[in-house]
């Protein structure tokens, strides 16, 4: 009599066990082996063969979040959802339903996975988000909005709902003032958060953050706020998601140094994932080549 052979395991068997891993590491444990997934300080976790193959697609789009240790340095995923032709919202800052039902549960496992997500002021302000992880099982992350001016109101619902804590960054020249308005323990005061051009130092806000055991961060938006830290150096990772929609004379996503040549522009690793109807890139840009070869100096 042959031996009854179980079904593989599946997509919410292998979340239980990120959610626990992610657990674990904002406790500051070591990772360790789990059911059917191990642990190698090298390589990171990897599944045996008892899963499923979306469960086995979705570890490999999640794996670099999994693979982050209390030891390790800071490390930041950022996600945009973009139109065909680039643009992340029409003129009037019109974001909705770009994407679709499948992406949106993605971001929110992002968040599940990550310490804090992070927004800028004009997402808040415009889209006036929650930043939880209502779509998926998973603990809420800390909500940091990037508000230098003061303009997002304390009446947004990240101040407000008491759904998860949630910090307002500012130069710490204007940290009083933003605890009058929204509480003083909802204020992170960052010095010299901004130059005398107005650019975030991403690098300080990234110093910051990190001091408050936050090393995990997801960047979700918007354009200006994701291409801050891709021109500064500091993103590790970008998930962009592709809508087979056209917006007209739209925002744009990214905004980058100009190239001279398509030879400098950067090449980095990549992976492609279907989800629904949109198309979602996974792009290392830790790993990002010119055509010549050389590593990119623009990510």
């Amino acid at each position: 009599m042959k031996p009854e052979t179980l079904p593989p395991l599946d997509i919410d068997a292998l979340w239980r066990q990120c959610l626990h891993i992610v657990r674990q590491r904002r406790l500051g444990e070591p990772p360790r082996d789990g059911p059917a997934i191990a642990w190698d300080a090298g390589q990171g976790f990897a599944l045996d063969d008892e899963w499923s193959a979306e469960a086995a697609e979705l570890f490999t789009l999640v794996k670099p979040l999994l693979d982050r240790t209390p030891a390790s340095a800071p490390w930041v995923v950022g996600q945009l959802g973009q139109s065909l032709n680039g643009c992340i919202a029409t003129r009037s800052g019109d974001a909705n339903y770009i994407n679709g039902a499948e992406v949106l549960s993605h971001l929110h496992r992002l968040r599940a996975l990550s310490d804090a997500v992070i927004v800028g002021a004009a997402t808040a302000a415009l889209d006036n988000p929650q930043l939880t992880t209502r779509r998926v099982e998973g603990d809420n992350p800390v909500r940091v909005v990037i508000d230098p001016s003061l303009r997002v109101p304390p009446s947004s619902r990240v101040f407000s709902d008491g759904a998860a804590p949630t910090l307002l960054v500012c130069d710490a020249q204007r940290e009083a003032e933003a605890a009058g308005r929204v509480g003083a323990g909802q204020v992170l005061g960052v010095p010299r958060l901004t130059g005398s051009d107005g650019i975030v130092d991403v690098r300080a806000l990234q110093a910051a953050l990190a001091g408050r055991g936050l090393r995990v961060l997801f960047v979700e938006g918007g354009g200006v706020t994701v291409s801050h830290f891709m021109r500064q150096g500091c993103m590790d990772r970008l998930h962009l998601s592709i809508a087979s929609v056209v917006i007209g004379d739209g925002r744009p996503g990214l905004t980058l140094p100009q190239d001279v040549s398509m030879g400098a522009c950067a090449r980095p690793p990549s992976r492609v994932y279907r989800m629904g109807g949109d198309v979602l890139w996974d792009l290392d840009l830790r790993g990002a080549t010119t055509s010549d070869g050389t590593a990119s100096t623009s990510t």
